[in-house]
């Protein structure tokens, strides 16, 4: 029988840490089969992604991404995930898309940060003031407690709004000051032109980018690329399909080398110092929505 789970029916029993963990654990297994298609209609995007990991099972993510479906008061992202049986291929459950795609995309950055930030960081900046800055928010939250939080908008009453909110939150109307302030900078804008300068972060920073997605798209700089070390979730879904990876390696301030490592090297994904910037790219993938469902369907059957 296959198990339907609504967004508040599955998000009642999950916890970041427990999910970054399982992210963790997906890795560890043999390394997945992915395919991803797009397809585009000027802004608008149609992208499928599909992974199948041996011992874990096939999951189906169809979603399409209309940026302009906010001003007529519409989501901008719709879709659905089906999670497939490993041993016989049966369709297991089909989870509520938003949930997948929430928990999956700050459990990543989370579980990047875990391996490369600072443990004693302080003070987060976190750039966007939308769904996935506030997935955002609860993540970091979990992981570094003690920190206070920072919010950073284009258009200012928006963050404004979001610090009324959460409450544990100032905004910044100067970015460049709020960047060379923080400990970690984590960045969920949908901004083509490299919003953050390399030239403003400092020594032990740790810079999370989430909101390119598009060959077009990029949030940071070529001098960004140029100061940190550079680490993304996946080679399969960053290198050749986003602007953030593209760019750099085009103009010559991102070499192939020069990407240290993925999730699938936890040896290697690391810290070396405690003075060197650090750079994970958040690309996402279908792995880890199927690595993200299943957990979200362990934990719904458990409760």
């Amino acid at each position: 029988m296959t198990t339907l789970i609504s967004f508040e029916d599955g998000e009642r029993n999950l916890d970041w840490i427990g999910l970054s963990d399982a992210i963790a654990a997906g890795h560890a297994l043999p390394k997945a089969e992915i395919s991803d298609s797009f397809l585009y209609r000027g802004k608008d995007t149609l992208l499928v992604r599909q992974a199948w990991i041996d011992g874990l099972g096939v999951a189906v993510k169809a979603a399409t991404v209309f940026p302009d479906n906010p001003t007529a008061g519409i989501p901008m992202i719709h879709g659905s995930v089906s999670l497939f049986d490993d041993d016989h291929g049966d369709l297991s459950a089909i989870v509520d898309f938003h949930l997948v795609t929430k928990w999956k995309t700050a459990a990543d950055s989370l579980l990047g940060a875990r391996r490369l930030a600072r443990p004693d960081s302080e003070a987060i900046l976190i750039l966007g003031a939308g769904v996935v800055a506030r997935s955002l928010y609860a993540a970091y939250s979990a992981a570094f407690p003690k920190a206070k939080f920072i919010l950073w908008n284009r258009t200012i009453t928006k963050a404004a709004a979001m610090a009324d909110e959460l409450g544990n939150a100032t905004v910044a109307d100067d970015l460049e000051r709020a960047v060379a302030s923080a400990d970690i900078i984590t960045s969920a804008t949908m901004s083509t032109d490299g919003v953050i300068s390399g030239e403003w972060l400092r020594p032990g920073q740790h810079l999370d980018l989430i909101g390119a997605y598009r060959p077009d798209m990029r949030e940071a700089d070529d001098r960004a690329f140029e100061r940190a070390r550079v680490f993304v979730d996946s080679y399969d879904t960053t290198i050749g399909h986003i602007g953030e990876i593209i760019k750099p390696m085009e103009s010559g301030a991102l070499a192939r080398e020069d990407i240290i490592a993925s999730h699938y090297e936890p040896e290697v994904m690391k810290r070396g110092s405690e003075d060197e910037i650090t750079l994970f790219k958040n690309g996402g993938g279908a792995h880890m929505d199927l690595m993200t469902s299943h957990y979200i369907l362990q934990r719904f059957q458990a409760s």
